[in-house]
């Protein structure tokens, strides 16, 4: 079973940056398609960014291009979601998953089986 661990979350002030980045650990036969979500307090879940197994397919939210970059180390196994110029509507809490034996990225929560705890960012004005 895999598990997701998330890490680099934290408070910066508009237009600052942070790095995410997803590690996962268990069983891991071959590498797969991951994603971002995010969830804001009285909202509901929204995609971020979604990547293939190999790095060559990305997807990203419209809220977010140009500023944010998703991407996978040279062994395809950890995640990071690259976050330029922060806004105050980019506080959530945002969650790390994986789309067990798949190889192509999706922009639907439903896709994906298996999700991180969440990491809280918090942008202030």
């Amino acid at each position: 079973q895999v598990q997701l661990g998330e890490s680099g979350g934290g408070q910066v002030q508009a237009g600052g940056s942070l790095r995410l980045s997803c590690v996962p650990s268990g069983r891991i036969f071959n590498s797969y398609a991951m994603g971002w979500f995010r969830q804001a307090p009285g909202k509901e879940r929204e995609f971020v960014a979604s990547i293939s197994s190999g790095g060559g397919t990305i997807y990203l939210s419209e809220s977010v291009k140009g500023r944010f970059t998703i991407s996978r180390d040279s062994a395809k196994v950890t995640v990071f979601l690259q976050m330029e110029n922060l806004k105050p509507e980019d506080t959530a809490v945002y969650y790390c998953a994986v789309r067990t034996g798949y190889l192509a990225p999706s922009n639907s929560s439903a896709a994906f089986d298996t999700w991180g705890q969440g990491i809280q960012v918090t942008v202030s004005p």
